[in-house]
Parts: structure tokens; C-alpha cells; sequence
């Protein structure tokens, strides 16, 4: 976790291989075999990040912690060993200081996600980003503790420690830690979302709520009425993420989003909160698809609110909306989709699914959003670790077919050649 190594470029962090002299090289690879600095960092490879691999010196390491005003037993490389003893407080504040950890996070999600540790992923989502250790309890070598050091999403430093290995601790708490976990509020993306509204139906007129003078194009703040050339209005709320615009004569309206928040406004406005798992497994479709069919214009994704792509709330999104998705802002689920238009459909039987129990009723109502997913959809984090899975339900054969791309794509309705590949990346 502390190793300055993730100051070094990856060229020089060059993978290792294992050759099987080692019995330490367990948590790294077979012999033969080589890892890679972020794989290194998840499955614990203490070999790859000692010091005399990356050529790190006692002086040039205490050197580089001292600057930044470290614990003494952080900036001297004698007393890194796992029987040292620290105040929980000292490492959850050189934790809360680590450089690069925004890195040091987007790879530990990882761990998390990790298929071996069944059931923590849909207890926890995205919410910690955490590096797992074992050890000894007391220094006594029958006796096993474990637990994990890291971070929750919004940065706040967390230590859990108890009997068992790192494994058994993350698995057998999880439900309690889902519990007992703060749900971080106000958690951005970093990636901005241009929308469109109503760019189906054309605009006629725009004005405050309560008037009957149109507005000038500009940056709309407080609550509007939109009039459709077809007649048909329509209310919403800005709070200056939305902004008039005139071309060529047309109106069109165009709202600034962070990526979470345009997740739980399409989560508004295509379903519905409850059942909560139900509406997880919502917010991962939501994110796939924008991920995989929007455009890119500089940093931003832009995409139209449209039911032939996603429809999204105009107005910003309700508490339920915003606190289900942030359970899993920035979570990374790998899989294959079929089309939005269909999107629907599947949110009714995720429906059914999280209140009745997988077929209908009389099964279990706490059946977990990854469970919605597919049980064969693989999580994994970003799109560097996509993998080939499923993720609607498994139809009759003649929905169901292979992309070019090795991808899968779904026909949008029978007796259509309208057709969507998409590989899940949320």
C-alpha cells in the first residue's frame, strides 16, 4: 500500500515472474508465470513490491515519507514488517494522506469483486476499495486474524480487524458491514453527461412556471413549464444544469450532468426505487449502456434523452433514485447486454424477481441485485477486465446471437433486424 512504487511509471514497474523459489510467491503467481503491479497489489505479492526489486534505498525511502511528514514507523523501511505493531489512528491517517490513492482505489476494487469472496460484492458494491491482509493473532502461529485497510468511496479511511484470515473476516461480515457502512452522499463521477431532453419531440415555447412569456435561450434556474409543438406540456425543475439554446430557429434544451446523477434520473424516469435491488440491477443497465452508445465531445459523453436510447428526468433526481445509485457509483460490472428498448421489459422481471424470489412468488424477498444480473455475470472492475458473460435472461435461441466483435447482440423485437452489440463495462 505504501511502497512509492506507484509513483513509478509502468515501464519501470515491469512485471515479475515467478520461478518458484519462493514460498511467498503463492500470493503472487505459478512458477513460470508473471504478474503486473496492479494484480500484484490485490492478491498481496509482498515479492513484487520489495525494495531491492524496485531498487528503493533505506535513505531514498525515509527521505520521501519524512517530506510528507509520515509516522516514524511509516518512513523506516526496517519496521514495514507484518509483526509491527501501529495505532489504528496512525495508519487510518497515513492512509487519509497516501499520494496517488485515487489509483491505489480503482485498482482495490477489485478485491471486493473478487468471485472467490461470495456474496461481498452484493453486499458492499463499490463503497470500499480495500487491501486485505492475515496474520497471526499476537504473534501466535495457531491462531489466524485477518481483516482489510482501505478506503470508502468518498475517501474516508477504514481499518476492520477480527479472528480468521482476510478472506473469512470480508465474507463472513459483509452483511453486517452493509449495515453499518455509511452510503456516501454527494459522490461525483468525475465525468460530465450532455443531455438532450425531449430531443424526440420538437419544443414550442419555454416558460416559468407561473407565466406566460416565453423565456430567452440562457441558463434556466428555478421551475419551468415546456410546450410541445404537438401541444402536450410538461413541468420540470433546473438548477442551472439546464440551458435554453436556440439553432436555426429550433429550441432545444441541454443539461450539464455529473454521470450519477444521469444515472438516477434515468432510474426516475424509466423505473422506480423499490424493490431496492431490483433498482441496483436498473442502475448498472443505465450506466452499461451509456458508457457503450454515447458520444464523446471533449470530456463529456453526450447522448440524447430519447426512448429509442434512455429517458431521462428533466428535473433533478429523487432521494431513492440518487441513493441507489450511489451505492454503486463507480462500480464496475463485465458482461453482455442486449437493447435499451428492452430494458424495460427486464426491469419488470428484476421486479418480480426482488419482490417475489427468482421465478414468481413464493421465494425469497431479499434476492440480491447481482443475483438480477444473472448468476453467470461476471463483476469485474472496468472495462480493462472485461469478461464474456451473460446478462438477460436467457431467451429462445433466435434472440440470442454472436457479434463479429466476439460480443453478443439481441434482436430489439421479434420479426425486426433491428440489432445492438454492447459488451457491459459500468
Amino acid at each position: 500500500m505504501f511502497t512509492p512504487g506507484w509513483r513509478i511509471p509502468i515501464n519501470r514497474s515491469r512485471p515479475t515472474s515467478g520461478r518458484g523459489n519462493s514460498p511467498e510467491e503463492v500470493y503472487c503467481c505459478q512458477a513460470g508465470e508473471s504478474i503486473t503491479r496492479d494484480t500484484a497489489l490485490v492478491r498481496s505479492c509482498g515479492l513484487y513490491f520489495a525494495p531491492q526489486r524496485l531498487h528503493i534505498s533505506a535513505d531514498m525511502w525515509g527521505q520521501y515519507w519524512q517530506q510528507r511528514q509520515a509516522p516514524a514507523w511509516l518512513a523506516s523501511l526496517t519496521t514495514l514488517k507484518p509483526e509491527t505493531s501501529v495505532t489504528v489512528k496512525s495508519l487510518l491517517d497515513s492512509l487519509a494522506t497516501l499520494p496517488a490513492q485515487n489509483k491505489a482505489q480503482e485498482v482495490l476494487l477489485d478485491v471486493v469483486l473478487d468471485e472467490a469472496k461470495i456474496g461481498v460484492a452484493s453486499m458492499l458494491g463499490s463503497r470500499v476499495r480495500v487491501k486485505t491482509w492475515s496474520w497471526f493473532a499476537d504473534d501466535k502461529q495457531e491462531i489466524r486474524q485477518g481483516g482489510f485497510a482501505g478506503w470508502l468511496t468518498d475517501g474516508t479511511p477504514l481499518w476492520v480487524t477480527g479472528s480468521g484470515t482476510s478472506k473469512t473476516v470480508l465474507t463472513r461480515y459483509a452483511t453486517v458491514l452493509n449495515r453499518v457502512l455509511p452510503v456516501p452522499t454527494q459522490v461525483a463521477s468525475g465525468q460530465c453527461v450532455e443531455v438532450e431532453l425531449f430531443a424526440r419531440y420538437p419544443l414550442k415555447k419555454i416558460t416559468a412556471e407561473k407565466s406566460t412569456t416565453a423565456v430567452k435561450p440562457g441558463v434556466l434556474n428555478g421551475r419551468y413549464r415546456v410546450t410541445f409543438t404537438n401541444g402536450n406540456h410538461i413541468t420540470f425543475v433546473s438548477h442551472g444544469e439546464t440551458t435554453l439554446l436556440s439553432e436555426k430557429g429550433k429550441l432545444k434544451l441541454q443539461s450539464h450532468l455529473d454521470r450519477e446523477e444521469y444515472v438516477a434520473r434515468v432510474l426516475d424516469r424509466e423505473a422506480k426505487s423499490t424493490p431496492p435491488e431490483a433498482a441496483k440491477a436498473m442502475t448498472v443497465a443505465i450506466r452499461t449502456f451509456l458508457q457503450q452508445n454515447a458520444n464523446r465531445e471533449g470530456d463529456c459523453l453526450t447522448i440524447p434523452d430519447s426512448s429509442a436510447t434512455q429517458r431521462v428526468s428533466a428535473s433533478p433526481a429523487t432521494t431513492g433514485g440518487a441513493n441507489d445509485d450511489r451505492l454503486d457509483a463507480g462500480s464496475h460490472l463485465c458482461g453482455r447486454s442486449g437493447s435499451l428498448s428492452r430494458q424495460s421489459r427486464y426491469r419488470r422481471d428484476a421486479f418480480l424477481a426482488a419482490s417475489h424470489g427468482p421465478g414468481g412468488a413464493g421465494g425469497s424477498v431479499t434476492t440480491r441485485y447481482s443475483r438480477l444480473l444473472i448468476p453467470t455475470t461476471a463483476l469485474a472492475a472496468g472495462e480493462r477486465h472485461a469478461q464474456p458473460a451473460s446478462y438477460y435472461p436467457k431467451r429462445k435461441p433466435g434472440w440470442r446471437k454472436k457479434c463479429r466483435s466476439g460480443g453478443v447482440y439481441y434482436k430489439v423485437r421479434r420479426g425486426t433486424t433491428n440489432q445492438t452489440c454492447l459488451r457491459f463495462a459500468v
